[in-house]
This record gives C-alpha cells, sequence and structure tokens, in this order.
C-alpha cells in the first residue's frame, strides 16, 4: 500500500499556467497546465482501462480557470477548453510532479507516433506511409 501524500500548498499561478503543489515530506512541484490537462485522471482521458487512454494533442496553450476542493482527498481542476471531469487525488498530484520528465517524454513520443502536434489547430508532419490522425486532435488513428 502507498504513503498517503497530504498537501500543504496548492497555488495557482497568475497566469493560470502552472498549478504550484508542496506536500508535507517536502516535496514541490510546479505543474504545467498542459501536463495536467494531457494527464487528467478522467473517463474522457483515460478511459476505462489502458487501451482506451486517449492521447491529447492542441492544448499548449490551457489554462486552469478553477480549482475546487474535493473533501479532503482531492481537487478539480476546471480548463479553459471546458474539461472539468478530473479528480486529481493527492496521491496522483504527487506521482504527476515526481514522474513528470519521464510522462512527458512519453507523451511528447505519442504525440509524434499519432502526428498531432502540442500546438492548437496545427497538426505534426504527417508520416509519407500514412499515420497521423483526423485532424481534430483527439489522438483517434
Amino acid at each position: 500500500m502507498s504513503t498517503e501524500r497530504w498537501p500543504t500548498e496548492i497555488r495557482l499561478s497568475g497566469d493560470k499556467r502552472t498549478l504550484n503543489v508542496a506536500f508535507e515530506d517536502g516535496g514541490r512541484f510546479a505543474l504545467p497546465a498542459e501536463y495536467l490537462r494531457v494527464q487528467s485522471p478522467s473517463a474522457e482521458v483515460q478511459g476505462h482501462s489502458p487501451a482506451e487512454r486517449k492521447v491529447i494533442g492542441g492544448k499548449s496553450e490551457v489554462a486552469i480557470l478553477a480549482v475546487e476542493a474535493i473533501g479532503n482527498y482531492a481537487v478539480k481542476l476546471r480548463f479553459d477548453d471546458m474539461h472539468d471531469t478530473g479528480i486529481y487525488g493527492w496521491g496522483y498530484l504527487y506521482d504527476l510532479g515526481r514522474e513528470y520528465r519521464h510522462r512527458w517524454a512519453i507523451y511528447l513520443d505519442e504525440l509524434k507516433e499519432r502526428g498531432l502536434a502540442r500546438e492548437p489547430g496545427r497538426a505534426a508532419p504527417q508520416k509519407e506511409h500514412g499515420g497521423g490522425s483526423c485532424g481534430s486532435g483527439c489522438g483517434c488513428h
């Protein structure tokens, strides 16, 4: 069983593009809004199994509009693209901070594999032998 993580501070930056989280064990993380959006724990992003997980492109400019406490165990983030169904438990936020470099590298590789871009409305260059997406940034192909 994992150790319970308790935050001592959760603060949204003035530009609404970074969530700063500190934990009682000394862990401190500056989590970009784009990263939090594409790693959302929601079923919309994660699916109901690992095989259903979606890779979401076009979120480089996303901002966090609100941080809402959910009991004493999580926060719900509302993004300016209207996504608001992810509930970020303390342990998940801690893991996102601790594993940022690894998770971000995987995300960038997955975007490339699917022909998606981080920037909204821009697809990554397509491979000559097919691949890519439907152009909506959904990561469906």
